[in-house]
């Protein structure tokens, strides 16, 4: 009995933590985003290479650095349609392997995934961010709601990957990791990337969605 009680209380003190890393995470994107959207409304113009809006060196890559075609995708890990396209994508990568160079940037516009890709930059401090975002996708309907997600539900489902969730809760703290994310937030606004999943072959946006067209754009370029 004295046992469950303690494994409850455990449980209860890392809810605890959890939830104030969250809070401490949406104060900082609040007062770091408003006051870059403020300072970027100041310039009309790039000010940088626009090649560094598609992909930062913190970027997540599929592929090899030299391949003829660069797949840039900004997705959120709550996007219903990011899900879906997830293994199209990547059979599209497995028959064309060494061709093209897939980067995978954050794009969280629903209410609370910005919490969650800070979770997803801190699995790569343990090499385990592909798994735990395709985790995150499998078991979308979990967690992911269109007025806030369950983030419990998505730390446990992380927690059953075998990441060591004490070093994820300490990584969540790093500042470095929210200063990625508000990176990417930047770049994709700058690029007009709304919604998700947005992508862009070799800097060219797709115009129109869908797989198909996808497809093409990746092909006509690959046929250059």
């Amino acid at each position: 009995m004295a046992n469950k009680n303690n494994n409850n209380t455990v449980m209860q003190n890392k809810t605890m933590i959890v939830i104030s890393i969250i809070i401490l995470i949406g104060i900082f994107f609040g007062m770091k985003y408003t006051y870059n959207q403020s300072q970027n409304n100041k310039t009309v113009t790039l000010s940088e290479n626009q090649s560094v809006l598609f992909k930062r060196d913190s970027s997540f890559t599929i592929g090899p650095d030299n391949a003829k075609v660069q797949l840039v995708e900004y997705f959120d890990p709550a996007c219903e349609t990011c899900s879906q396209f997830h293994p199209y994508i990547k059979d599209i990568l497995e028959k064309n392997k060494d061709k093209i160079q897939l980067v995978l940037r954050y794009a969280p516009l629903h209410k609370d995934s910005d919490k969650v890709v800070v979770m997803l930059e801190a699995t790569k401090k343990q090499d385990m961010f592909l798994e735990s975002l395709e985790a995150s996708f499998k078991t979308q309907r979990n967690w992911a709601g269109h007025n806030g997600h369950n983030l419990n539900n998505l730390w446990g489902t992380l927690s059953d990957l075998g990441l060591d969730m004490d070093k994820l809760l300490e990584d969540m703290k790093d500042p470095e990791l929210m200063k990625i994310v508000i990176q990417d937030i930047e770049d994709g606004r700058k690029l007009g990337a709304t919604k998700t999943p947005s992508y862009y072959v070799n800097g060219k946006p797709l115009q129109q969605f869908g797989l198909q067209n996808l497809k093409d754009l990746i092909q006509s370029e690959m046929d250059k």
